[in-house]
């Protein structure tokens, strides 16, 4: 009789495959050691943030990850590309847009985008056309001729990404983008990310804005001490926290004392008639109270559900302080 179970060499693998992965990934500067043992591994088409305070080593990555500087010890793929063997091919797959805008404010926004079609060697009619295209897609076109030192802090971040974006790379680096941006920047350059990752771009993030990682990114990792101190998804780290609830409200003091007899674990609010039910927010515990409730006949007025948000994440995965600068240990 055949045997049902696929071999496992046909086994289809659930995950998507890996835009950048790294395994024992290590850097030193004298004694002091930036990155410790980093494992990564980015899906393609996501967004993934890598989160931590200042010298934690975020920056340091990335420069490693786009060949920018080498690495003390690790196996980094990005792109399907062995860092260490085929940096070139590496260097062909990716766009980076660093700490510090690379535009220069001595020529127009054009010249600039002109200049990067230059150095990826697209021919003349080819490079105009991408400039063309991408700074109306970055809404720039009515600012092209202008210099770039006039430009605001907004509009000089988005003629930056829109630079990296000249040679098509499908993996972006993108180190701390929104640093210093007011508001309104900061959310349109949120939508050009999101707008990216639709496009299948995948995306690796280096921020200290914890709103932006839970805005934007599908996995985020935190990096304290020169490893990993936690990944998973923004709900998934939240869920890492103690002090999780779900509060019910009552109009009907019965239901109200009813309800607090019954769930002697539940903080009372006399003077609001609501409970708080000590709940780390799953699915399956909210099935759990919605059948009990339904099943004793108590009718609360209102379910709310909290859960910790990531400035208590990454407060209790960081102790809440910042590292030595990665530029002091060098």
């Amino acid at each position: 009789m055949r045997s049902s179970v696929m071999p496992t060499s046909y086994r289809k693998d659930a995950r998507p495959p890996a835009a950048v992965s790294a395994v024992g990934l290590r850097k030193s500067y004298g004694d002091q050691a930036v990155l410790d043992g980093v494992d990564l591994r980015v899906p393609a088409g996501t967004v993934f943030a890598l989160l931590g305070p200042n010298g934690a080593g975020k920056t340091t990555a990335v420069k490693i990850l786009s060949t920018l500087i080498s690495a003390d010890a690790g196996d980094v793929q990005v792109g399907g590309h062995d860092l260490a063997t085929d940096p070139q091919a590496v260097r062909a797959a990716i766009g980076v847009t660093g700490q510090f805008s690379a535009v220069d404010g001595l020529i127009t926004g054009e010249e600039n985008m002109l200049l990067m079609a230059d150095l990826h060697h697209l021919p003349r009619r080819e490079g105009r056309r991408t400039t063309a295209e991408l700074l109306a897609r970055f809404d720039l076109a009515d600012v092209a001729e202008k210099p770039a030192s006039t430009y605001s802090g907004g509009m000089k971040r988005r003629l930056d990404l829109a630079m990296t974006l000249v040679g098509d790379p499908r993996i972006i680096f993108l180190d701390e983008p929104t640093t210093g941006l007011d508001p309104r920047a900061r959310h349109s350059m949120w939508q050009v990310i999101r707008a990216l990752v639709s496009e299948g771009v995948t995306v690796l993030l280096t921020t200290q804005y914890l709103e932006e990682a839970d805005q934007l990114a599908d996995r985020i990792a935190v990096l304290h001490g020169g490893t990993i101190a936690a990944e998973g998804s923004a709900e998934e780290l939240k869920r890492l926290v103690p002090g999780g609830h779900v509060r019910l409200r009552f109009t009907d003091p019965a239901g109200y004392r009813a309800a607090a007899d019954a769930l002697r674990g539940a903080a009372l609010d006399d003077g609001s008639l609501a409970l708080r039910i000590p709940s780390d927010g799953t699915q399956r515990e909210l099935r759990s109270l919605l059948d009990w409730l339904d099943s004793t006949g108590i009718e609360a007025d209102e379910l709310t559900v909290h859960t910790p948000d990531l400035d208590d994440v990454f407060l209790s995965l960081t102790g809440g302080t910042n590292e030595p600068s990665e530029e002091a240990v060098r």
